[in-house]
């Protein structure tokens, strides 16, 4: 072996000559396979400066092989089928639930082609997307209109932002959750502009403590669902029916937050 062990190290070219490689730049492509090979080389490089020990460098057959099983298995999606064998049937890190036939037909019935995501086919205007889900929703839900956004942090977000920036929004203090991905909602009531307004404690709170503390501030009255968090024994919170009759009584919208 030569004194210096970086001298060892087979040329990108060379190694791009070695079978082993040649079969990924047609499954890949050539860039990806050239930028990996000089990543893997750098990697190697930096390793060997910093041992001590005298070090047998592989030939350029075996690190072509080593490097072409790096790259099929950097370059496997991120995103694969799975056996959900959780017990969780609506699994928030699997996707949730499967697509129905039905669904998964139409998807790619529409997807195959273009589609008319954002023009309106009667007057060749431009449109909005979500009007595609909207009537579906209200449908489901009864509600007056429905807005699709990305996850239920951006909903909570808007909704209190819409309703109550500004203002004041009373929450009680046992349902200030943290969830998963850090979802603070303390945090979200911050940036959305509303201003907070705690009542009752943490394992109780009595419609009166929400009454007590209605006032001309007041823009809404916020039920959250405490998700994985869950207080028990001594215990108590308003029902969401009583929250909307005390909210119908003072002219104060109601929102719950079921995310």
């Amino acid at each position: 072996m030569s004194n210096n062990p970086l001298r060892n190290i087979p040329s990108v070219n060379e190694l791009l000559d070695n079978p082993s490689l040649q079969g990924l730049v047609d499954k890949v492509s050539h860039n990806v396979v050239v930028s990996e090979v000089r990543n893997f080389l750098d990697d190697l490089r930096a390793d060997l400066k910093s041992r001590t020990a005298e070090v047998n460098i592989p030939g350029t057959a075996e690190l072509a092989e080593r490097i072409a099983k790096w790259i099929t298995s950097d370059e496997q999606p991120r995103l694969r089928p799975v056996i959900n064998a959780t017990g969780i049937l609506l699994h928030t890190g699997l996707g949730r639930s499967p697509l129905a036939e039905e669904a998964l037909e139409e998807v790619c019935e529409v997807s195959s082609s273009y589609a008319s995501l954002e023009v309106d086919l009667d007057s060749a205007e431009r449109s909005q997307r979500a009007l595609a889900v909207e009537k579906l929703l209200v449908q489901l839900t009864g509600a007056e209109a429905a807005f699709v956004v990305n996850n239920n942090a951006g909903a909570t977000m808007l909704t209190l932002a819409a309703l109550a920036g500004g203002g004041e929004v009373i929450v009680s203090r046992g349902q200030l959750v943290e969830i998963g991905g850090s979802y603070r909602l303390p945090d979200v009531m911050s940036l959305s502009g509303a201003n907070m307004r705690e009542v009752g404690t943490t394992n109780k709170t009595r419609l009166a403590d929400f009454a007590a503390a209605i006032g001309d501030a007041t823009k809404m009255l916020l039920q959250v669902h405490p998700s994985n968090y869950v207080v028990q024994g001594f215990t108590s919170q308003p029902s969401l029916s009583e929250l909307v009759d005390l909210g119908q009584r003072h002219g104060v919208p109601v929102v719950h937050d079921i995310g």
